[in-house]
This record gives structure tokens, C-alpha cells and sequence, in this order.
């Protein structure tokens, strides 16, 4: 069984919601993208989404484009991430990790080679933001394979149709993307999103996970209402470019941050959600 399905399944038995915070790997500097990991586990993640920089990241917005950048800069490529994992896995072999990022690194280095290597150092899940369901029977079977469960995202604009298709092939969980646009946009429908999770409920017994739009406690709690699991990303990733200059303080405000959003999901009942 999976790591995520463990912690999926454990959180559902508890009443809670899944936690997911996402940073950008090498940002501000790859030297302290281990112990944010760990910090982010202290703040009360439940599953960490490490993104794989990429030089022309098409479904973010400016704050983690900025992020790519920096850690580009600093030569971080998907090996490294790999390394990072494994360094990780050292003192934490409970906390999934997944990681988010775009097709052409992986093809560069070949899916077989990944997939084989990110079984190694404790990869859990892979979350490629451009691999359309169209393509992936070359690729779900072989992260499938060696064990990593294959994500998909969901938009509120992706049709019935299109929905089945994805769960069919998807695994671990499934990410709706909470609004048109790119990471760090403002608007959040809770209404909307919530009519779009009961129509993809109808297709997959995955677990729900929400992003896009999530920046603090109170839509953190609004949207954990309605979802299994929250993603949090461009909030975190600011604080990463507030404090390039000043990476040591960053672990403790990521901490801190995390620990807010952890308050506020935990605070929701163990009822089930009012779709």
C-alpha cells in the first residue's frame, strides 16, 4: 500500500483533511530545501508537494515562474531533486512526497531512469502538469510499475467526459485546480468549487484535493469543508522570495505558517462535507 493511500485512508478514519503544501526544490537556495521539507512536516503537513523547477512553467503565475527561476540559477535539475528526496527520507519515512513539475526534465533524463531512481530515494507520487490523458499510456504504466502513483489535475472547465478519462487512469489522489488561471490567482468560488467536486465524486472514490486561490486559514477552512485535502502553494513560495537574502529564518516562518492552516482544517467537524 501506497503512502499516500496510508495517510488518505488514516486521515479519513480521524474526521481530517489532508494538508498539502507545495515548494519550489532549490529555492532560494538548494542547501535548505531538506530542512523546509522537515519544517513543513513540524507545521502539520500531511503530504509534501516538491516542484520541479522548469523553465517555462505554463500553469504558474509569477511567484513560482520567480521561484523556478532562482532555483535554475542555482543549478537544481531533477537528479538533485532526487538526492533531496533521499536525503528526506533519512529522518522522515512516513510523509509522502510528490513531485510536481513538467514532462521535458523527465524526458531528458528518460521515464524509465526516473521512475526507477524515484522509487529508490522514496518518491511516492508524480504529478506532471502537461501530460494529458491522451498521452498517458506511455507513462502511467511505467511510474505505475515501480510503485508511484500518477496525479492528475482537474480544471472547473474539464467536461464529464474528460473527468472519467483522467480518474480512470489516475492514482493517490486527484488536484482540481479551484479557478481559471495560474497559481496565485485571488478569486475562490467555494460554491463552484464545490457543485465541480460532487459531479467528479460521481467518477472516483480518489481523494479530493484543492489548490489554487489558497492562501490562509480562512480559505484553507472553507475549502477543507468541501474537499479531502488542500493545496498551498504561492503563499508559501512569497515567503521563499521575501526571504532569499535571509534563507535561515525561512524553516521557522514556514513552520508558523503551516501551523495556522493546520489549526484551521483541524478545527472542522468529522461531519461529512455539505456538497
Amino acid at each position: 500500500m501506497s503512502r499516500l493511500k496510508i495517510r488518505f485512508d488514516a486521515l479519513k478514519a480521524q474526521g481530517r483533511k489532508a494538508l498539502v503544501p507545495y515548494i519550489t526544490a532549490g529555492d532560494p537556495n538548494p542547501d535548505i530545501t531538506v530542512e523546509l521539507m522537515h519544517a513543513l512536516v513540524r507545521g502539520g503537513a500531511d503530504v509534501i508537494e516538491l516542484g520541479v523547477p522548469f523553465s517555462d512553467p505554463m500553469a504558474d503565475g509569477p511567484t513560482i515562474q520567480l521561484a523556478c527561476e532562482r532555483a535554475l540559477r542555482h543549478g537544481t535539475g531533477l537528479w538533485q531533486i532526487l538526492d533531496m528526496v533521499a536525503e528526506f527520507r533519512m529522518r522522515d519515512a512516513d510523509t509522502p512526497v510528490v513531485l510536481m513539475g513538467y514532462l521535458n526534465p523527465v524526458e531528458a533524463r528518460g521515464v524509465q531512469a526516473f521512475a526507477e531512481r524515484a522509487r529508490q530515494v522514496g518518491v511516492d507520487g508524480v504529478l506532471l502538469v502537461d501530460l494529458a490523458v491522451e498521452e498517458a499510456q506511455g507513462y502511467v504504466p511505467v511510474l505505475r510499475a515501480q510503485g508511484l502513483d500518477c496525479i492528475f489535475l482537474l480544471a472547473p472547465t474539464s467536461p464529464d467526459s474528460r473527468i472519467a478519462a483522467i480518474a480512470a487512469q489516475a492514482s493517490g489522489y486527484l488536484y482540481y485546480v479551484s479557478l481559471k488561471g495560474v497559481t496565485g490567482a485571488a478569486t475562490l468560488d467555494v460554491a463552484s468549487v464545490a457543485t465541480q467536486l460532487a459531479m467528479i465524486r460521481r467518477h472516483t472514490a480518489l481523494p479530493l484535493a484543492v489548490g489554487f486561490g489558497i492562501r490562509d486559514p480562512a480559505s484553507a477552512k472553507a475549502v477543507g469543508a468541501i474537499a479531502d485535502g488542500v493545496v498551498v502553494g504561492s503563499a508559501l513560495v512569497a515567503e521563499a522570495e521575501r526571504l532569499q537574502d535571509r534563507p535561515a529564518e525561512l524553516p521557522a516562518v514556514l513552520q508558523e505558517r503551516l501551523a495556522a492552516l493546520r489549526e484551521a482544517l483541524d478545527s472542522l467537524t468529522a461531519q461529512p462535507a455539505n456538497l
